[in-house]
């Protein structure tokens, strides 16, 4: 079970970190002659939902490239909740996300035409979703459309998804 605390001790040293910045930051694109009254920035942190995350990683399409539980596809790594650290920052995910955007949008023009764009609550639920073993396990692949199943072997012509990347996998 995902557990996830609003203010947490983690989500309080980014803020610190950018509360501390922001003096710093404050002057950047700002020509000397302008001034004004210094703002107040809130941050604000969603209620993550994990349930709403396992439906939008199938309804995305990011169990087409991804497998949670063996469930999904086999181009890109498994999203297993117990195989990731026991504690994470969310920002530090989107992070890797962000280091992996230009192979996902290839790979999600390739199988989809386009590019997956998500809102933020959408991310932070994705996110939820991927840390909670008790959530995941609900994804079945009775829970796949015949869409989905197409999407998960974009590209592989007859063989499935595993099969057709099992070199790039590092399966002989």
């Amino acid at each position: 079970m995902i557990m996830i605390v609003k203010k947490s001790a983690v989500l309080a040293g980014v803020l610190s970190a950018v509360a501390l910045a922001s003096p710093a930051l404050a002057d950047v694109g700002h020509k000397e002659e302008v001034e004004h009254e210094p703002i107040s920035v809130r941050l604000e942190t969603p209620e993550l939902d994990a349930h709403a995350g396992r439906e939008l990683f199938v309804e995305k399409g990011c169990v087409a490239c991804h497998s949670v539980n063996g469930v999904g596809g086999e181009d890109a790594s498994s999203l297993d909740a117990h195989s990731m650290e026991p504690v994470m920052n969310p920002f530090d995910f989107a992070a890797k996300m962000w280091a992996m955007a230009p192979l996902m949008i290839e790979a999600q023009e390739e199988a989809f035409d386009e590019q997956i764009l998500f809102t933020g609550e959408e991310l932070g639920n994705i996110i939820a979703f991927l840390h909670d073993d008790a959530e995941q396990h609900k994804l079945t692949e009775d829970s796949l459309s015949d869409e989905v199943r197409a999407m998960m072997d974009h590209a592989h012509e007859d063989a499935p998804g595993e099969e057709a990347h099992k070199e790039e996998l590092g399966h002989d």
